[in-house]
């Protein structure tokens, strides 16, 4: 099958900066030459598109007499897969409505008003943007997003978005339900691994919460919303809506995870793989759009900002260290001095 022909749409660097939302919303009817991604780089699966059902954890099991069998699906879930989706985890779905809900009102707001959040600084608390890092992106992926750090919650929430009105509180609740169930999966996770008397969860640790908009697109084939790549911190948890679109490398193919209502889809990241000694995998993840249906899915990421090193417990002779020690302003220094592709920066940290 072949591709169309390119669309060779320019645009002033002010207006392609201003997001996908701000083109849609003037009628784009191609894709700009700067969401144009590279032949090679282009989401070919859309062409053959496997669905994937990743491994479900039922949470209450977590809590009875099936412990046991379910941390070891969950081990299995980490070392194959490095997702699984978590169903039962006890966050009310009105909860989660009201997240969703609230989401969609802050990007369906002026341009004017969401513009007021704007920065290229990418250490900004409270950050309204597009593709990635517009400071380096040389192909823009087809996402806006609202970042917006949660913890500690009273030096942050101050400085969330006022419009829509509701929006500090329902992020309010939606992140302390979160981080709550962040450090629940995470004590299971480190019991999968026998090592329930570590202390790689911090007190004073990164929560962000990340909603990511992916208009419909014109010419989905010739764009991402998000390029591949593997998160930086030890957990994500994310909230689809309905509309697929999150697509894993599994087996050397990409395949589009099927969402589950009102469940969270975990997976682990590069520091987590770092402390587990490569025993658990942070997997390169991307997101394609389509051309019917915007959709829109929210990311608590979890990361500490202390160095993060290997357990001793998990190095030995047939197992000797895998990586280098880091921290997080390693990964901010490698965010503003390189284009985000696919794992460079755990590569990086890999001992040869």
């Amino acid at each position: 099958m072949s591709l169309p022909a390119e669309p060779y749409v320019e645009l002033p660097k002010h207006i392609y900066q201003k997001g996908v939302k701000h083109l849609c919303e003037n009628g784009v009817t191609q894709v700009p030459q700067k969401y144009i991604l590279p032949p090679q780089e282009r989401p070919v699966s859309l062409v053959v598109n496997d669905c994937i059902h990743l491994p479900v954890i039922d949470f209450t099991q977590l809590q009875g007499m099936d412990r046991s069998r379910v941390l070891k699906v969950l081990s299995n879930a980490c070392r194959e897969f490095g997702f699984f989706q978590v169903v039962n985890h006890g966050i009310a779905d009105e909860v989660i409505g009201k997240m969703i809900d609230v989401s969609k009102r802050f990007f369906e707001l002026p341009f004017e008003e969401r513009q007021r959040y704007m920065s290229n600084n990418l250490s900004q608390p409270v950050r309204y943007g597009t593709s990635f890092n517009q400071n380096n992106d040389g192909v823009f992926c087809w996402r806006d997003f609202l970042k917006l750090s949660c913890h500690p919650m009273q030096d942050f929430a101050p400085l969330w978005p006022s419009s829509p009105v509701d929006l500090r509180e329902a992020v309010g609740e939606y992140s302390m339900k979160t981080r709550h169930l962040y450090e629940r999966v995470m004590d299971a996770i480190l019991e999968s691994l026998g090592l329930t008397d570590e202390k790689v969860i911090s007190k004073d640790g990164n929560q962000l919460v990340m909603v990511n908009c992916y208009p419909a697109c014109p010419q989905p084939e010739l764009t991402l919303g998000l390029p591949p790549h593997s998160d930086y911190g030890l957990l994500t948890l994310l909230l689809q809506d309905q509309v697929e679109g999150l697509q894993i490398q599994h087996n050397d193919r990409w395949v589009t995870v099927k969402p589950i209502p009102n469940s969270f889809v975990v997976n682990i990241g590069d520091q987590f793989e770092i402390f587990s000694n490569g025993r658990y995998k942070s997997v390169v993840h991307r997101v394609a759009v389509n051309s019917m249906r915007s959709r829109l899915s929210v990311a608590s990421l979890h990361s500490v900002n202390e160095n993060v090193t290997p357990s001793p417990k998990l190095i030995d002779y047939l197992n000797p260290k895998r990586y280098e020690d880091t921290n997080y302003a390693d990964f901010l220094h490698y965010l503003t001095s390189s284009e985000f592709k696919c794992k460079r920066f755990l590569e990086s940290r890999r001992i040869r």
